[in-house]
């Protein structure tokens, strides 16, 4: 099989990924959220506060990805993140960056170096590098976690439960539909254990003889009160993504404890009047 060829930005000579096109409105959501948020970010960190206001990524990619079929280069969510609080009434004090490939997590460590500031950077597996990432966090901070995997697989809820020992942790989670619809068959058979790492217990919640539709639907609605039950909230706003055939891509979840987290998100996620969960 011919290896893949490794693409770069022509700007700094650094490694990119490729992302669709639809990874904008991902990436415009959290750029308007990091804005919103500014001001409650200035209550922790000094003069006003005495905390920290920290950034999480355990899926960073290398910070500059390539449009598919173009020659289009855009930012990676961890270079809109810093961009964003950077012009905003405040700007992250630290930031923690991770890619399961060192190639990544090291390019994008340079660029944000580039633009003047720092990032603690990790590479590996995002269940390993988690505790490694939040013991670097302040306990007393506000901190903003940006989880963006490929595909459910890549995304155990042991990872979410650690995050949400934080008081005060706001989440943004991308949540594979395409995945789910794809795999569901293969994921849903026992043995496989999938759905058992991103949902813990979902099979002796619900009823696996059921339609596809109604069987997803259950799914993540019992994933979602998996996340109540540790004391955060899911946003009632939860954006549906689609692609530029209409073909139904993910979900962004944002959790929050804090009503005004909330208020924030609701206020910033209906970009275009897109359906939302379940829609």
């Amino acid at each position: 099989m011919a290896k893949k060829s490794v693409k770069v930005d022509p700007d700094d000579g650094l490694i990119v990924g490729e992302v669709g096109p639809w990874a904008t409105e991902k990436h415009e959501r959290l750029r308007k959220y990091i804005d919103a948020a500014g001001p409650t970010r200035a209550k922790y960190v000094p003069p006003k506060g005495w905390a920290t206001a920290s950034y999480i990524e355990l899926y960073s990619g290398a910070g500059r990805s390539l449009i598919d079929g173009s020659n289009r280069i855009i930012d990676g969510s961890a270079l809109v993140a810093y961009k964003a609080a950077k012009s905003s009434a405040m700007p992250f004090t630290d930031l923690h960056l991770s890619d399961l490939e060192q190639v990544n997590s090291d390019a994008v460590a340079q660029r944000i170096k580039a633009l003047g500031g720092v990032a603690q950077n990790y590479h590996g597996p995002a269940d390993k590098i988690v505790d490694r990432a939040l013991g670097a966090l302040n306990p007393h901070g506000l901190h903003l976690a940006f989880l963006d995997p490929f595909s459910l697989g890549q995304l155990p809820f042991s990872i979410i439960e650690k995050m949400l020992k934080f008081r005060r942790m706001d989440m943004i989670i991308h949540v594979s539909l395409f995945d789910l619809q794809r795999n569901l068959d293969d994921y849903s058979s026992i043995g496989d254990p999938t759905l058992n790492n991103f949902a813990p217990g979902w099979r002796d919640a619900i009823n696996v003889r059921q339609a596809i539709a109604p069987l997803r639907a259950a799914l993540i609605e019992y994933w979602l009160g998996l996340i109540r039950s540790l004391g955060s909230k899911p946003a009632t706003g939860i954006p549906l993504v689609v692609g530029q055939q209409n073909q139904r891509l993910y979900w962004l979840v944002f959790l929050s404890s804090n009503p005004h987290g909330h208020k924030l998100w609701n206020d910033v996620q209906n970009l275009t009047g897109q359906r939302s969960l379940f829609g």
